[in-house]
């Protein structure tokens, strides 16, 4: 199972807030924040 960055309290107010702004209810909208995040904190290239 993987680690999360954000505790599930602070997942289920940003995923309200990122719905809010037209983003598609992607299933894995939860993984793709914290990847792009995690890309970011390392500094890896895309």
């Amino acid at each position: 199972m993987p680690q999360w960055m954000f505790n599930d309290e602070f997942w289920s107010k940003l995923e309200k807030i990122l719905l809010q702004e037209a983003m598609d209810n992607k299933r894995n909208l939860r993984m793709t924040v914290e990847g792009i995040l995690y890309r970011k904190r390392v500094d890896c290239p895309w």
